[in-house]
């Protein structure tokens, strides 16, 4: 029997939520009940080990539209968002944190925009972010001002994983080969017809925020890296800067020299050494952060791992390698018994 896609599906990467869960779902569910349309919420809980997981549980017992994915670690937010989206089952896809920081009943207004308009990516912008911290703004406005440099200004400024995608663009993703994209950078990078939708960013409703200062430091650095070459270029030019310099003090010393106009110390030789030294240094780690990323798509490691699935036809239904590129990307483990070995 053929199963009715819904029309919307609503992803979710959840991790250690189980304060604001409850108000989440209450604002979503209210949202989405009033478009009189089939939904789905898929909820990607990210390893939690709080009482996430029998949050998630007993809210399905009253949702039927609540779907839950659990993966068998923490795999990081762009991962456990990427597995919603691959499992996602909607004519239309969106995105959302379970903070209440971005609203929920702004989907609406993003599913009509991208159908009136015929778009295929609707992007949640934040127009006003007093709420949160002056360090958070300013570091957020210093990413985007980057990334837009580096990656191009199809980069929507102050955009971030809340978006609405048709099918058309989930599938374009699928079909990528890169492990562990950046999606608020790949989005912008495929091309589709796009629109914005405006809002006021809010309070987290409950509990603290997830995304530490290395977590933000570790996104920035993977969309820097995983979409420009530009770091390289700097260590090249960093280093012609410093064999210039040294050329123009080995000018200065000569003609000192000839002068006699040396004097005995040290400080201008440290100085030197310092300066070289760290450019060095510099140029090392950046040539690093390439080739780890080198080095674990030459590993071929999944993403995440799907622990389990509450829609029981997805569970268990087989993945067809050959439909979808991703099958090696994404494992469902399971363990069965197998025979014993007689002594």
């Amino acid at each position: 029997m053929a199963r009715l896609e819904p029309a919307l599906s609503v992803v979710v990467p959840i991790f250690n939520e189980e304060a604001v869960l409850p108000l989440f779902a209450a604002r979503l569910r209210a949202a989405l009940d009033s478009l009189a349309e089939a939904y789905e919420v898929v909820a990607v809980d990210d390893g939690s080990t709080d009482a996430t997981p029998a949050v998630l549980a007993g809210l399905r017992r009253g949702w039927p539209q609540l779907r839950v994915v659990r993966l068998r670690r923490n795999s990081g937010h762009q991962a456990a968002l990427t597995a919603g989206l691959f499992r996602a089952r909607g004519a239309y896809v969106a995105s959302i944190d379970a903070d209440l920081q971005d609203p929920p009943e702004l989907l609406a207004e993003m599913l009509r925009t991208a159908r009136t308009g015929e778009l295929d990516v609707v992007y949640g912008v934040r127009s006003d972010r007093s709420t949160d911290s002056p360090f958070k703004r300013a570091t957020a406005g210093l990413y985007y001002r980057v990334v837009r440099r580096l990656v191009g200004n199809s980069v929507p400024a102050q955009a971030g994983d809340f978006r609405l995608l048709s099918r058309a663009t989930v599938e374009a993703l699928r079909e990528l080969p890169e492990r562990g994209p950046v999606l608020r950078l790949v989005v912008p990078w495929l091309g589709f017809p796009s629109g914005e939708v405006d809002y006021v960013r809010e309070q987290r409703a409950a509990g603290r925020t997830k995304y530490s200062l290395s977590r933000m430091l570790r996104l920035a650095m993977d969309s820097i890296t995983s979409f420009s070459a530009a770091p390289l270029r700097v260590a090249t030019w960093l280093g012609v800067g410093g064999v210039v310099l040294c050329s123009a003090m080995l000018v200065v010393a000569f003609v000192a020299y000839l002068g006699h106009y040396t004097v005995a110390g040290w400080a201008s030789l440290y100085v030197a050494v310092l300066f070289l030294g760290a450019v060095q240094l510099l140029c090392l780690g950046l040539l690093g952060e390439y080739i780890a990323r080198i080095y674990v798509a030459v590993q071929g490691r999944p993403s995440y791992f799907i622990g389990s699935d509450s829609d029981d036809a997805t569970e268990h239904a087989p993945v067809d390698a050959a439909e979808d590129p991703h099958a090696d990307d994404v494992l469902t483990v399971t363990t069965t018994p197998g025979p014993r070995t007689p002594r």
